[in-house]
């Protein structure tokens, strides 16, 4: 917290959001073998499908926010696990293409229908997810998630401290 404002700072909030909902959805998954950190590869490539997709790990990180090497650590698993396939792009050898198997399709049916209910539920105080309150939120969250945050210098004197 802020020495400058009485009570939690809206980042403090916002990371502790982002915990209880890592939790959340780490809880919800697990029967089906998924983490949080899985559940966005899993629901891209089952999305992407319908477009004919079959995009790199690059794109897919692109896609997801993750990184490119994280992204690459979390397709070696769920491959591992016999729910996606990672096969050489035929038009650049260098990058991998990733797709569910026909598991993984199942899997990641299921993962979104838990996911989406959770989703549901986490929207009830505002009115439910298709509320005004709701989009309203959607909408401030998608303005803060658009602003590119450049670290800032260490030992500046600005960060010393302070909390998220």
């Amino acid at each position: 917290m802020s020495e400058d404002a009485p009570g939690p700072t809206p980042g403090f909030l916002v990371w502790r959001l982002a915990n209880k909902w890592r939790a959340a959805v780490d809880r919800a998954l697990a029967p089906l073998g998924l983490t949080h950190a899985q559940y966005p590869l899993i629901s891209s490539l089952y999305g992407m499908r319908y477009d004919g997709e079959r995009p790199s790990q690059r794109q897919l990180a692109d896609h997801t926010g993750m990184e490119a090497l994280y992204v690459s650590k979390l397709a070696r698993a769920l491959e591992s696990a016999g729910l996606i396939a990672r096969t050489r792009d035929p038009r650049d050898p260098r990058a991998v293409q990733l797709a569910l198997t026909e598991e993984g399709e199942a899997v990641a049916r299921r993962a979104v229908a838990v996911v989406r209910e959770l989703v549901d539920r986490s929207m009830e105080p505002l009115g439910g997810l298709d509320s005004s309150r709701a989009r309203a939120f959607t909408d401030e969250l998608t303005a803060l998630l658009d602003v590119p945050l450049a670290p800032l210098p260490p030992n500046d004197g600005t960060t010393q401290g302070r909390t998220p």
